[in-house]
């Protein structure tokens, strides 16, 4: 590992000198990418000279603690450093080890994310709402960009299915953890007799793919146009801007009625597109290595139950790494980073454990 760290440290300080160099600042597309690299290496060298810093003082420690020659008093402030600087060696290794871990591709992309009610009826379309503003208010919390992609609104105010996108610095890091079954514990508006219902809302979170990653032959859409269709009000239009498009190859079909130019929709149908069909590319190569498969705590499979929320108890249940939180209220209103920081800190000890075996 030290080795590794070594070359990497050589190589942080051959970059550095690169960026300063006259021909690559006037080039900005190999300084762009050189700036990215540089900037994912920033804290694994920056930690590593904490730990050499860390190592320094140790041996130093010892080297007072083995001379016969120093007095008691001395010796003791050797022994005490000596210690501490034990346990801080250790806990800055384990930190290395984890900022050494293969990282997520995708986690510095933006996400598309679909949400669609599932068992319940109109009591799951409202919580499918639910969660919509959930993620919307944790965006608007970290200044990222959202855009409805499409939505099929009920007349309740609840949402049959929604997608939107979300762009933002390390956007896929963070809300990758949410795809799966979101499952609600209530009372309904709509329940006279006071009864708990149970509903489930599915979730996908989708890392968005560019065109330079995904190319598609356009001879394999099927592209349709019909009018827009809603829960009802003056909104919806009167023209055919709704655009359908079917991949020919898979006959996956993505639809965008969210707005009036037909333009817009059909750009916006083919960010789902790509988005969906990028995720399913790396899920066959991912299936072909078993030991590259996805981690029960990463991003998850769509039909696996990982979340509860009881409202009666105000308790939100992560049934992944068992974490019961009793503040659903705040949660809901999209204070998440308690749950996402334990679900990677989860991810990472699995990591490290198969890494080590």
């Amino acid at each position: 590992m030290f080795e590794k760290l070594l070359a990497m440290q050589e190589k942080y300080q051959n970059m550095s000198e690169m960026l300063s160099n006259p021909e690559i600042i006037a080039n900005h597309e190999k300084y762009a990418s050189l700036m990215k690299e540089y900037k994912n290496l920033t804290p694994i060298i920056e930690a590593f000279q904490a730990y050499q810093t860390s190592k320094q003082d140790f041996e130093e420690a010892q080297e007072l603690l083995n001379d016969s020659g120093q007095d008691t008093e001395l010796k003791e402030m050797a022994q005490e450093q000596l210690e501490e600087t034990k346990i801080l060696l250790e806990e800055q290794e384990q930190e290395l080890k984890i900022l050494l871990l293969p990282k997520d591709v995708n986690d510095d992309k933006n996400v598309i994310i679909e949400i669609r009610g599932g068992a319940g009826g109109e009591e799951a379309s409202l919580f499918a709402n639910s969660l919509f503003r959930m993620y919307s208010m944790y965006a608007e919390s970290h200044r990222w960009k959202l855009e409805i992609l499409n939505a099929n609104p009920t007349e309740l105010g609840g949402y049959k299915e929604i997608s939107f996108s979300i762009e933002g610095d390390g956007a896929y890091s963070r809300l990758k953890y949410e795809s799966g079954v979101h499952r609600v514990q209530r009372v309904p508006e709509t329940e006279s007799q006071g009864r708990i219902h149970t509903s489930t809302v599915t979730v996908a979170v989708l890392p968005e793919a560019d065109e330079l990653e995904l190319q598609i032959n356009p001879t394999d859409l099927k592209i349709d146009v019909f009018r827009s269709s809603g829960a009802g009000g003056q909104h919806i239009n009167k023209t055919e801007s709704a655009v359908r498009i079917t991949y020919l190859p898979t006959g996956l079909v993505v639809e965008c009625q969210d707005e009036r130019s037909q333009h817009k929709n059909k750009d916006k149908a083919m960010k789902v597109l790509r988005a969906r069909l990028f995720e399913s590319m790396q899920q066959e190569q991912s299936d072909k290595i078993a030991s590259e498969r996805k981690l029960q705590v990463g991003t998850g499979d769509r039909s696996e139950r990982i979340r509860t929320y009881n409202y009666p108890q105000g308790r939100m249940t992560d049934h992944r790494i068992n974490l019961t939180l009793y503040r659903l209220e705040n949660i809901l209103n999209g204070d998440l980073d308690e749950i996402f920081d334990a679900l990677a800190t989860a991810d990472q000890a699995e990591k490290l454990v198969r890494q080590e075996a």
